[in-house]
């Protein structure tokens, strides 16, 4: 029995270890994109970007957070943002967008 608990938590740091690399490389990958200019990139991009969601809430999962629960704080930072003027909100309302799109999509 210890021995294969043993086991999982090996499998568990390693399985952590290298999602933070993943995430790591997708950042950087995104940052040559952006070098190299969107405009013959946007597939590229995209497809780091949601990657790098993907992988952030697996991450979480492995660290021990529910999916609801990285969702919750997330609404709470946008919330936060918003009410806070945050420079993003205040100069093109992204925060408020981002809300009402979890709200629809999530409800």
């Amino acid at each position: 029995m210890g021995y294969n608990k043993n086991v999982d938590i090996t499998k568990n740091i390693r399985v952590i270890e290298w999602l933070k690399s993943e995430i790591l490389t997708a950042v950087s990958t995104l940052f040559q994109l952006l070098v190299n200019g969107v405009q013959n990139s946007q597939e590229a991009i995209l497809d780091v970007l949601a990657n790098i969601i993907l992988v952030t809430y697996l991450l979480g999962k492995r660290l021990g957070f529910t999916f609801e629960k990285i969702d919750e704080k997330l609404q709470n930072k946008i919330k936060l943002g918003v009410v806070e003027e945050h420079k993003i909100e205040k100069w093109y309302g992204d925060l408020s967008k981002l809300s009402d799109y979890i709200k629809r999509t999530r409800d």
